[in-house]
Order: structure tokens, then sequence, then C-alpha cells
């Protein structure tokens, strides 16, 4: 299960096709190295997007 305080680096190392999600979402630089330290919560907040709606896609 993928939670808020999981960074993105850790998700996509768990399971490479979630970056797919995160882009559809308007994470356009997943790959880029403060991403990669930054919590799932901490990117949604930074791009606007509803935090609850991104964990619901991540964990689908």
């Amino acid at each position: 299960m993928i939670t808020k305080d999981m960074t993105i680096g850790e998700v996509i190392k768990a399971n490479s096709n979630k970056a797919d999600i995160l882009m559809s979402f308007g994470m356009g630089c997943v790959g880029c190295p403060s991403a990669q330290a930054e919590t799932i919560e901490e990117a949604a907040y930074v791009h606007g997007i509803n935090l609850d709606e991104l964990l619901e896609a991540l964990n689908k």
C-alpha cells in the first residue's frame, strides 16, 4: 500500500508503472533528483493535486 509519507523514489522503485500515474496527475519530473526524496504528500501539495485522489489512483 502506498501512503502519503512514502517518497516518490520509493514508490517508483517498488513499481515503475506508478510513474505513469504520477505523470498523469501533472508530476512531469518524477525522475529528477529532488522528486526522489519528496514525499507523495509534499509533491501533491507543491503541484496542487488532491492527495486523496492521487493515493487512490496509486493504490488501484
